[in-house]
């Protein structure tokens, strides 16, 4: 019979800092934990949904976002967008993974909570 994980702890509050991200593991599965600007932390399955690229290769950044002018974008959201590393696609790590261009697509993600100094992903 095999043993399910239900809670790892996956790295220190201090191992990241505000828009940063790391690879770990919950199980058998690759995962991708990131801190958002806020200093919340996520974590989502290290696999991008287009064709499959580990996600923690990407970078977290932000997003242009439309003006009131017409054809003008201000940048904004630094540190809460994952972009993955081969094609550009982006994800909203602070609205459950879901990509910014259709967000009926999202990450596979993971519940996480911290306990003293603790980051644990958990189901």
């Amino acid at each position: 019979m095999q043993q399910v994980v239900q809670e790892v702890i996956v790295c220190k509050k201090t191992d990241l800092n505000p828009g940063e991200m790391m690879e770990s593991t919950f199980g058998k599965h690759s995962i991708v934990v990131a801190r958002a600007s806020d200093g919340e932390y996520y974590a989502f399955l290290n696999r991008c949904i287009h064709q499959g690229a580990a996600l923690s290769k990407g970078k977290i950044c932000g997003a242009p976002e439309p003006t009131d002018n017409l054809g003008e974008y201000d940048f904004k959201r630094e540190g809460d967008i994952l972009r993955c590393p081969w094609h550009g696609r982006e994800f909203d790590i602070k609205n459950e993974g879901c990509m910014l261009a259709n967000s009926k697509f999202k990450l596979k993600n993971f519940k996480v909570k911290v306990e003293d100094e603790n980051v644990i992903v958990y189901k």
